[in-house]
């Protein structure tokens, strides 16, 4: 099985192929962006393609990441994947950069538990801990650094996001480190992504409210018949 594997949740534009049933990369095309996603996608999949030699007939099943992360990314990849999966008459299925980021772990440090956490914003840290075989102990969600830091002293995990140093100091323990990104190498989606149940469309990962907010000002009043 080919997947296509895509990940605009930070600052990075990425698309990877992956062959499902030999394990391997076939091509990938990674563009550090921070913004403009939407304009540089299609052409980042496409490229990705060329590097693997095949054309979307070939793909069987997409993979996205749905963040948390960067709202408008998680949007532009998410409705990408959606569109492709409707064109192209094949499933589409979504993967988190918590538990990409929590697997990317795993792979340096087997057999421990593992607390990711990112930078949220606001002195937030949107968070997830998983254990050592990936399974859900505590679900994405908000918190604070003393929530992460009762989570480093109860249960002793390799800590991983572009929040873990911040959350080593908050609980002053000795920690082990995974990696340190705000998401995971795009080919960690891509595996995650083969083993995902094809039954539900991924949708965004929102863990709050975005900060733009309509400016009621500009409103226009509705009329009393309408």
């Amino acid at each position: 099985m080919i997947i296509l594997a895509l990940d605009c949740s930070a600052a990075l534009c990425a698309a990877s192929v992956y062959d499902a049933a030999t394990g391997r990369e076939l091509g990938r095309e990674v563009r550090d962006l921070g913004k403009g996603h939407a304009e540089h996608l299609m052409q980042v999949i496409e490229t990705a393609l060329e590097r693997a030699g095949i054309g979307y007939e070939a793909v069987a099943r997409i993979a996205v990441s749905i963040g948390p992360g960067s709202f408008t990314g998680i949007r532009v990849a998410v409705s990408t994947a959606r569109g492709l999966a409707l064109a192209l008459k094949v499933p589409a299925v979504g993967v988190s950069t918590l538990e990409a980021l929590a697997a990317e772990a795993r792979e340096i440090a087997a057999g421990r538990p593992v607390l990711v956490v990112l930078n949220g914003g606001r002195g937030e840290v949107h968070g997830a801990l998983y254990d050592a075989s990936g399974g859900t102990l505590v679900a994405p969600s908000v918190m604070t650094l003393d929530d992460t830091a009762a989570l480093v002293r109860d249960s002793g995990p390799v800590l991983a996001g572009n929040a873990a140093q911040a959350v080593a100091e908050a609980s002053s323990m000795s920690v082990d480190f995974g990696p340190f990104g705000a998401t995971a190498d795009i080919a960690v989606y891509a595996r995650l992504g083969a083993d995902k149940p094809s039954s539900e469309r991924p949708s965004p990962l929102y863990l709050r409210a975005p900060d733009a907010k309509p400016q009621a000002s500009f409103v226009l009043p509705r009329k009393a018949d309408e």
